[in-house]
This record gives structure tokens, C-alpha cells and sequence, in this order.
């Protein structure tokens, strides 16, 4: 009842709606060209929703690799680049994340081709991130992810103590994972980040510092350290989500989380995101990091300043669509002003920091004229620094800030990716 009142609350506030509904309406590619006008610069996701394995805590898009179904989505997804390379012309891209699902899954089925293809197609300005599954890490196979450009790698280790990993249906143990760590390290990455989950069941902050310490002495240059969030259409997932939100979950959270950044800080990390922490003289490993990008694949999402919208989150409808001739969206959200600005306020705030000339550059308006009531009291109680130009949030205000926005974010991606992951194309999702 709390979580909800407070849903609408930061709805109406930030966002200026009472609510927020994604429909069923396909944007034509004249649009997209219109509302690519004043873009300078672009992100691209790429999905691979592909798994060897359905992990039961997982709440993103992915389905069990077929070998045949994998080959017919790469011809589907670089007919879907061909498609957005006239929309999206000479803007550079700055920009290229891939993401899953589990992307190595398609080293033997087609993901160099992709890229070829995304390269071909537009102009690259950056170097590829990726995520992987440790079980993939052998030598041949990260000399080949090396040979496609990928310079930023992240596997999903999630857990140092072979009972949490039995729990979490992980299939390696403690001691092989540091192993294909340990390959990856010594492979001329730019970055390798270690995926970490936290406040798991059963598990002890003794369990939590050990982690720590042990993801330290392995040399990453990164660690994504976040909490175990149930959703409802996950295995270990729980009708009521409110149940993430108890006074207990949260506060045993911070608890844990404070282990963890009194480790890091003193190994030499930096803070980067609400969870995750790089290694000083490090590029970070991050996602899409400018606030514009097209998604390709299965359940790719694109934001276009005005525009959000969505495929749909079946591989073989998304097949389907391009091998009959039309494009894959299912949902698409036009987008107001106050809309916008408060989606660039939610991900500034996960990246801990950001400056008033982005805001002015990027909605041609005063910060302080929009938000500034809201920044005075959070510098008082402590939550960010605010020099004038740069607000920069502390490590508490960081976590409470979040964990307030989460109670927003968390209930909207149940509702659209539960909503997307039952139904190939739905005609309209409320928020």
C-alpha cells in the first residue's frame, strides 16, 4: 500500500503523469529520421537473449539457445541495423554495448557477423562492451572476443561461496570461476567486471567481506555489486513486490553494501555507479553511456529524445517480423518534456554525479529552475556535494536515493518485461 502511494507520488512529481502507458504503435521510419534531427550522437544495444541455462533469480529477457532459431535472429538483426543505418545516417556512434541474456552463447552463431555488420553499417567511434558467461572463458574463445573488438568484458560470477552458487543454480564453482577470470585478466582487456550479487538468501556479511576482499586480490578492474531483487516472473520470484521494499531487506542491504565500498575504497576503487566500483586508472565498464541509443534484437528498447519504444521480447516473433518484411516493435511511448527530463535525472543519479551545463545543453533550461527545491534539502541532510556547477551524491545519499527510486523502477519493469515476456505483442502496458 506504501510502495504504491509512493509510485504515483514520484510519477506525478518528476514526470508530471499520473500515469505512464506504452501502446502498440509503430513508429515509420520518416518519423524516426524526423526525430533524429537535433541528435548529434548515438548509443546501440544489442540483445542476445540466448542462455545455455534458465538462472532462476533472472529478470531480463533470454530463452534456451537453439542453434537454428540463433542463426535466423542474426540474419533478422542485421536487417534490423540495415533499417536503422537510414535513420540513423553519418551520427557517430559513441557508444556499443551487448548485453543478453548470454552473448557468448553466439560466438560459433553469428555475433562476429553482427558486428561486421554494425560496423559497416555506422560510423563506430568506441569500443565494444560485452557481457559473458564464465563457462565461456576459455583462451580460443577470448581471443576471439578480443579479435571482434571488444575491449570492456563483464561476466556474471555472481557469488564466491560455492553454496550460493549451488543456490543461485550457477554451473561452476568457486574455484573454476577464478580461473576464467584469471584467463580474461591476462588478455589485454581494457576492463574486466566481475558481476556480484549481494543480501542473498542465508548469506553472512563474514560470506559478503570475504567476496570483497577475494574480487581484490583477483586483480578485476571493475565489480557490479547489487542487491538480489525478486521479480515475479523470475523462478525465485514473489507475488507481492513490495517484499523487496521491508524496512529489514533494506537496511540489511546498506549494511552489506557499506562492507563492500570500505573494501573498495581502500583497495584504490572509485565509485562509478550506485553499484558498481572501478579500479583507479581504469575506463569503466559501462552500458549504453549517452542518453540516446537505438536497441537492436529481441526486447531492444530505443530512445529517441521524444520517443521510447520497444521490440517485443520473443525471439521468433522478432525473427518473424523481419523475414516477412516488417520491423519488430511492439510498444512505444511518446515522450513529454518533464518526462524526459526525468528519465535523465533517474540515470544521472545512477551514475552518482552529473553537472547543470549537461542539463541547460541538453533541455535548454535551468536546472535549479526545474529540480532546485528538491537539491537543497538532500544537501542538508547529508546525500551530495553541490560545488554549484557539479552535484556529486554521497555514498548514502547514493543508496537512499536509489532504493526510493526503486520503488518506482522496479514495479514498472514487472509490469512491462512480465507483461512483454507473456505476451509477444501486447497492445498496451500501464506503468
Amino acid at each position: 500500500m506504501l510502495g504504491n502511494l509512493v509510485r504515483r507520488c514520484l510519477c506525478k512529481t518528476l514526470a508530471g503523469e499520473k500515469e505512464i502507458a506504452l501502446e502498440n504503435r509503430i513508429p515509420s521510419a520518416e518519423e524516426l529520421v524526423s526525430r533524429c534531427k537535433d541528435v548529434e550522437e548515438l548509443g546501440i544495444y544489442l540483445h542476445i537473449p540466448f542462455c545455455r541455462q534458465i538462472c532462476p533469480y533472472c529478470p531480463y529477457n533470454r530463452e534456451l539457445y537453439e542453434p537454428e532459431l540463433a542463426a535466423r535472429y542474426t540474419a533478422a538483426v542485421k536487417k534490423e541495423i540495415a533499417f536503422y543505418s537510414g535513420v540513423v545516417g553519418s551520427r557517430p556512434v559513441t557508444s556499443l554495448y551487448i548485453g543478453g541474456g548470454t552473448p557468448t552463447t553466439m560466438l560459433d552463431g553469428g555475433l562476429a557477423d553482427i558486428l561486421g555488420c554494425i560496423h559497416d553499417a555506422f560510423d563506430v567511434r568506441c569500443g565494444v562492451h560485452m557481457e559473458s558467461h564464465p563457462n565461456d572463458l576459455s583462451d580460443r574463445n577470448l581471443d576471439r572476443i578480443r579479435s571482434m573488438g571488444v575491449q570492456h568484458l563483464s561476466t556474471g560470477v555472481e557469488a564466491l561461496q560455492d553454496r550460493h552458487l549451488r543456490n543461485l543454480s550457477r554451473p561452476y564453482t568457486v574455484e573454476s570461476v577464478k580461473e576464467a577470470v584469471a584467463r580474461a585478466l591476462s588478455k589485454g582487456f581494457k576492463c574486466v567486471n566481475v558481476d556480484v550479487m549481494f543480501a542473498l538468501p542465508g548469506q553472512t556479511c563474514r560470506e559478503v567481506a570475504q567476496t570483497g576482499m577475494d574480487l581484490v586480490e583477483m586483480g578485476v578492474g571493475q565489480v557490479a555489486a547489487y542487491p538480489l531483487f525478486s521479480f515475479p516472473y523470475s523462478r525465485m520470484g514473489s507475488p507481492g513486490q513490495d517484499r523487496n521494499f521491508s524496512l529489514g531487506r533494506i537496511f540489511k542491504r546498506r549494511k552489506m553494501l557499506k562492507i563492500l565500498e570500505k573494501i573498495f575504497y581502500g583497495a584504490g576503487f572509485k565509485r562509478t555507479s550506485v553499484w558498481a566500483f572501478t579500479r583507479s586508472g581504469l575506463p569503466r565498464y559501462c552500458s549504453v553511456t549517452v542518453p540516446l541509443y537505438i536497441g537492436l534484437g529481441a526486447s531492444g528498447g530505443t530512445y529517441l529524445r521524444d520517443v521510447f519504444y520497444l521490440n517485443t521480447f520473443s525471439a521468433a516473433e522478432y525473427v518473424k517480423a523481419f523475414e516477412n518484411g516488417g520491423t519488430a516493435v511492439a510498444l512505444s511511448l511518446d515522450l513529454s518534456e518533464s518526462m524526459q527530463m526525468a528519465g535523465w535525472l533517474y540515470w544521472r543519479v545512477y551514475e552518482t554525479r552529473f553537472r547543470r551545463s549537461d542539463f541547460r545543453k541538453r533541455f535548454g533550461k535551468d536546472f535549479d529552475a526545474v529540480y532546485g527545491r528538491y537539491i537543497k534539502p538532500l544537501k542538508l541532510f547529508g546525500f551530495l556535494a553541490d560545488d554549484g556547477e557539479e552535484i556529486v551524491f554521497t555514498d548514502r545519499g547514493t543508496y537512499w536515493i536509489h532504493a526510493l527510486e526503486d520503488l518506482f523502477s522496479i514495479e514498472s519493469i514487472s509490469r512491462l518485461w512480465g507483461t512483454s515476456n507473456q505476451e509477444a505483442w501486447p497492445e498496451t502496458v500501464v506503468l
